[in-house]
């Protein structure tokens, strides 16, 4: 049964901090858009208050994320549980995005730990936060994070990696703009 929190409670919390991975969701306003649902990792995810949340975004094959907060800032984000007693946890706000350059970037950066690569962080206001049971999610374990993604930025460099966000991140699949324009 669905239970709605007025904001992300220490022990919600401290059920984010556990959990090592987390799904953001985003749409366009197009009815004919295509929702976008992204698993993350790697300890990008922070919660920075009881109604507000980041995370470290890492170059990848897509930028929808971007595009979607641009056209109009609705995000989701779920965590659900994978060991212990189940739970899957839902947090829903609005989001912008936060580039290098902009002069919080490197403030909120600094929460993270340090990756090749990042892109931009999201930072979102929460609005509604809600768990639910959790029963059909299924008991797995973790053997270790993958470091494939800051491999392959590490190999880079700040040049290569702008210019493959201008070539694969600077549209949305639905051609909405990212704001992305490929510099360093």
């Amino acid at each position: 049964m669905a239970q709605q929190h007025p904001e992300i409670s220490p022990e919600l919390h401290a059920f984010i901090a556990a959990q090592p991975m987390f799904f953001v969701a985003t749409a366009p306003l197009a009815p004919a858009g295509r929702v976008n649902l992204s698993p993350k990792g790697l300890e990008t995810f922070r919660v920075l208050s009881p109604a507000r949340v980041a995370y470290l975004d890492l170059t990848g094959s897509g930028n929808e994320t971007a595009a979607h907060l641009l056209e109009n800032g609705r995000i989701t984000f779920m965590f659900c549980a994978f060991e212990g007693a189940p739970k899957i946890l839902r947090l829903y706000g609005r989001g912008h995005l936060i580039r290098p350059g902009d002069p919080t970037f490197h403030d909120l950066a600094a929460l993270f730990p340090t990756f090749h690569g990042a892109r931009q962080i999201i930072l979102a206001d929460i609005s509604r936060v809600q768990t639910s049971c959790g029963f059909g999610v299924p008991l797995m374990k973790l053997d270790a994070p993958r470091e494939l993604l800051p491999q392959w930025a590490q190999k880079r460099t700040p040049e290569e990696l702008a210019a493959y966000r201008a070539r694969k991140n600077s549209r949305s699949i639905d051609g909405l703009a990212t704001g992305i324009d490929g510099q360093p």
